[in-house]
């Protein structure tokens, strides 16, 4: 009979020297890639770290006893084999950054009290097997940042694409079928601040100056477009060169 896959055990000594101070003096669990298949409750004794980093390993569940950690502000658990997340993971309440990226997350498996991050700035679930996001997402205001980058969406709720703060989505590599929504979803721009002024209200020198530029402006539209060139990103890895020593099974599903 053919063993289970056996992954490395973590002792609390282990746990305890793998502690690491980032630059503003936040103390960071680090676990990632350490080939980690069951999650180590003797961490649950480090429930003060600010941090936790248990990405790159083949964890299958997170347990509820995730919410034991109150003071986290940082969760990276992408590239592991997680088909769901536990609802005690809405409890964190100081969350501002979750990376659950290159897991097997389904939209049906995702927990309903994820919209109680109310501090949650960053949000990354790209390369998962979603085929729709809650529209109960729009309750997350503080998010600046989403990525949902290579799933299964065919939209996009306005609710998400809509938030006050929302700086940066990533929906690329989807099934859109409308290649031009997904072009509106990518490019989220913010006007903050518009300034217009009548010919009279300038002096001659601006006046002058603005009058050059719509010249020049003028001129480059009648010069005939060049052939398009296709553009090529060799040195780009996607979506997160942290991985890039690993690809091949960070790419895994």
């Amino acid at each position: 009979k053919a063993k289970g896959q056996k992954g490395r055990k973590i002792t609390l000594k282990v746990a305890k020297n793998s502690i690491r101070i980032c630059l503003d003096g936040a103390r960071r669990l680090d676990l990632s890639h350490m080939g980690i298949t069951t999650f180590p409750k003797c961490i649950l004794k480090l429930a003060d770290v600010d941090e936790l980093d248990l990405s790159r390993n083949m964890l299958k569940k997170i347990p509820s006893s995730i919410e034991k950690f109150e003071k986290l502000r940082w969760l990276d658990l992408h590239s592991n084999q997680l088909e769901d997340l536990p609802e005690a993971i809405g409890t964190l309440q100081n969350l501002f950054y979750l990376n659950i990226s290159n897991n097997k997350l389904t939209t049906k498996n995702l927990p309903e009290n994820l919209n109680l991050l109310k501090n949650l700035r960053i949000l990354n679930m790209g390369l998962n097997c979603l085929d729709s996001i809650p529209t109960t997402l729009g309750a997350l205001k503080e998010l600046k940042e989403i990525g949902l980058f290579d799933n299964a969406l065919t939209i996009i709720p306005n609710s998400v694409k809509n938030l006050p703060n929302l700086k940066k989505l990533n929906t690329e590599r989807n099934p859109f079928p409308d290649s031009k929504q997904e072009e509106e979803a990518d490019s989220i721009k913010r006007v903050e601040t518009l300034h217009l002024v009548q010919e009279k209200d300038l002096c001659s020198s601006c006046l002058k100056m603005c009058q050059d530029e719509k010249d020049k402006l003028n001129k480059l539209q009648n010069v005939p477009p060049s052939p398009a060139k296709k553009p090529s990103f060799p040195l780009l890895l996607t979506p997160n060169s942290s991985a890039k020593d690993n690809e091949e099974e960070w790419r895994l599903r």
